[in-house]
């Protein structure tokens, strides 16, 4: 089960959002990503406290993409920092892994 992540990272807005995770699934570094409205992030940024509206992405992907996927989030990304978080799956309906399997690269020659 090891070899599967949830990847948690939040933009400034679904057109963000849908550009990002559109590359990310047609560049097959995740299986699917899901975009969430109406969060509200309250965080410390350069000496402010800081209080903005974001989408959260929950991206399905293997351990192994994960430095691609990372750089290429990195890339699209508009924050200079980018939240940008791999969570192992540790448990999971086993033919819902099989796909993400089949849709993600398995390797960096594909």
């Amino acid at each position: 089960m090891g070899e599967y992540l949830v990847v948690l990272c939040t933009v400034p807005g679904e057109e963000v959002g849908t550009r990002i995770a559109r590359v990310l699934v047609e560049e097959k570094l995740a299986a699917c990503c899901n975009l969430v409205r109406g969060l509200r992030s309250i965080y410390f940024w350069k000496g402010e406290v800081c209080d903005d509206a974001e989408v959260l992405m929950v991206i399905k992907t293997r351990r192994e993409i994960f430095p691609r996927l990372e750089q290429r989030i990195r890339a699209l990304h508009p924050y200079e920092v980018p939240e940008i978080i791999g969570l192992p799956i540790v448990a999971g309906h086993q033919p819902y892994l099989n796909w993400v399997s089949e849709h993600v690269q398995q390797d960096q020659d594909q």
